[in-house]
């Protein structure tokens, strides 16, 4: 069920920083048009921490009442309070969600039996699938594969999210899991190797704006057209490279601005992207041969 490429949607916001929902219409009509596999709300690419809870719930019916079921809606409900996570997943699927993406608790670091808890009682709370997702760097919270293991075996946790693309961490991963639920890769760089690995698809950055390249890229690897896969990723690895100069989603939400495709308002404590990387950028976009 979620395979390919999922894009991590920006939410695009004006300069005053109110969301802009005419151009989230064109954003989403874009994807589906484009070939996108899934679409993730409210990630981190979203600035769903600088959300409230009334923006992430508008956004949440904004988008699923547009795609109508053409794709999946993930919807990320994830925080660092078990409580406050299910609150949210339940929400998500009171609004026609198709499945939820939890992020590690944050801040608190909680054992891997504190983990696995976490996700059980969400398991157990929510009637939706669920799509675990592991971030140490943005977390400092590391959702180890033996832990993964366990949660597999749960019904409705169907997916990982891993963004440690280490050799040993994904031959791990796909020894343990592979058989019971779907590895995704978080990271776009990684995309490509992780695929021909085992892996099932990636929750893209890039796609933002490079949709249709990325599409036809993670759909030649998971068929096993290796040529075709490559000469598709060796357009897109400076974009891959080049999203991540500065915080995401800086970059990625000037690249849109700079494409005319959303407004240039980005919430603060993020800021617009650097002058210096603006040429760099932009050329990188231009690369990968995408259709506007």
């Amino acid at each position: 069920m979620f395979s390919g490429s999922i894009t991590a949607l920006v939410t695009p916001m004006r300069p005053n920083g109110e969301i802009d929902y005419d151009s989230l219409h064109k954003l989403v009509e874009r994807q589906i048009k484009a070939g996108t596999s899934a679409l993730v709300i409210n990630g981190t690419t979203g600035e769903s921490p600088t959300l409230t809870q009334e923006e992430k719930q508008k956004l949440i019916q904004t988008v699923v009442e547009q795609v109508r079921h053409r794709i999946p809606v993930i919807i990320g409900t994830g925080s660092y309070s078990t409580r406050q996570t299910i609150e949210n997943t339940q929400a998500a699927l009171q609004s026609g969600a198709d499945a939820c993406l939890l992020i590690t608790p944050y801040y608190n670091k909680p054992t891997q039996q504190g983990l696995f808890e976490h996700y059980k009682a969400i398991a157990e709370h929510v009637p939706i699938p669920l799509i675990l997702y592991n971030a140490p760097g943005r977390t400092g919270c590391d959702l180890l594969p033996a832990t993964v293991e366990k949660l597999s075996h749960i019904a409705n946790i169907v997916a990982v999210k891993e963004c440690v693309m280490t050799a040993s961490r994904m031959e791990e991963l796909l020894s343990r899991c592979s058989d019971k639920m779907n590895i995704l890769t978080g990271n776009d760089e990684d995309a490509l190797p992780a695929m021909l690995l085992g892996f099932k698809g990636v929750i893209s950055v890039t796609a933002n704006a490079a949709p249709r390249v990325m599409s036809e890229m993670c759909a030649a690897a998971l068929s096993g057209d290796k040529i075709k896969a490559r000469q598709l990723n060796q357009r897109l690895l400076l974009l891959h490279q080049k999203l991540f100069v500065e915080s995401n989603p800086i970059p990625i939400k000037w690249l849109l601005n700079d494409i005319n495709l959303i407004p240039e308002g980005i919430r603060l404590p993020l800021t617009r992207l650097s002058e210096k990387y603006h040429a760099e950028v932009r050329l990188a976009f231009r690369e990968t041969g995408e259709d506007l």
